[in-house]
């Protein structure tokens, strides 16, 4: 039966030598299949990597969320037949958390497909070793609703959970809504609430700190356009 790896990518530009082991290389090189967010970015991502593979004589399967199902199903098992492997890459991290490459794990499983996780950086991962908070016992939410009314009762509801379970709540935000969210969990949650922000993790510049929501007020940090992850405790 075919491989199906699940090929992490990075976080930031630049890192590929501090955050991808060499593995990674090796499977890009027999890998001539890909299940992809973005083709644009996957073929530069894979061309970065400077293998031996022609990024032309590759094949890209776009998958995002308005992907239809049964086409990607087709997709599948056209490599199954001809005994291809593939492989899947997130726009940035771990594929198959948060974003759709669960869907095409999901069809290979059913197949019968091997399916190999690879190693490499996963900013929910990252973000919950460095916040000091409950890594035991945690959620990861994925996005919260966007109308601010309905945001600020999904973060009361969180930091509620958080109390009564002693559960990490992790979420993240579209970057150019960052401050926003920020702001709204200052607004809504208790003084005493713990707070973690981890910004542009694996960067330079890579920012992660958690503080109460007390001590967030005096020391509101620029998030714009920076991919955040938040946690909640």
């Amino acid at each position: 039966m075919p491989t199906l790896y699940l090929i992490p990518t990075l976080l930031a530009d630049d890192t590929a030598a501090q955050v991808l082991p060499p593995h990674i290389r090796e499977v890009l090189e027999k890998t001539d299949a890909y299940f992809v967010e973005n083709v644009r970015s996957a073929r530069r991502f894979i061309s970065g990597l400077k293998t031996t593979r022609v990024i032309d004589e590759t094949t890209f399967f776009e998958l995002d969320k308005d992907t239809l199902p049964a086409d990607t199903r087709r997709q599948i098992q056209e490599l199954m037949e001809r005994k291809r492997n593939a492989g899947v890459l997130s726009e940035a991290g771990c594929p198959g958390v948060a974003d759709p490459g669960a869907v095409i794990v999901s069809m290979a499983h059913t197949l019968g497909w091997r399916v190999e996780p690879l190693v490499g950086p996963s900013s929910i991962l990252l973000a919950l070793m460095a916040s000091g908070l409950n890594g035991q016992s945690f959620v990861f939410h994925g996005y919260l609703p966007i109308e601010k009314a309905d945001r600020a009762k999904a973060i009361r509801f969180l930091e509620k959970e958080a109390q009564q379970r002693i559960q990490t709540q992790i979420f993240i935000e579209t970057p150019y809504r960052n401050d926003a969210m920020f702001a709204d969990i200052i607004a809504n949650c208790e003084p005493n609430t713990r707070l973690c922000v981890a910004s542009n993790l694996t960067a330079p510049d890579a920012f992660v700190r958690t503080l109460s929501i007390r001590e967030w007020k005096s020391q509101v940090p620029e998030l714009r356009k920076k991919p955040t992850v938040f946690l909640l405790l």
